[in-house]
């Protein structure tokens, strides 16, 4: 199982996956906010997405689990 987590403090303003998708290694599965500034999220590796852990508005900290891919 691998994790996807974030690079930076922001919030989350699109989740672009689902529990069940595939989903290739440089895929975006996330996008924060972070001072107006779009940061997308992408998938260090292939897999399925076992759990979202975030929801759109949520604030993370760098370092947070978004995505865990089974």
């Amino acid at each position: 199982m691998s994790k996807i987590v974030a690079s930076m403090a922001g919030n989350v303003w699109k989740v672009l996956v689902q529990p069940g998708d595939a989903v290739v290694e440089g895929q975006d599965v996330v996008i924060l906010e972070s001072m107006k500034m779009e940061i997308p999220i992408a998938a260090e590796s292939s897999g399925t997405v076992k759990e979202v852990k975030v929801s759109e508005a949520d604030f993370v900290n760098e370092g947070d689990v978004l995505v865990e891919l089974a």
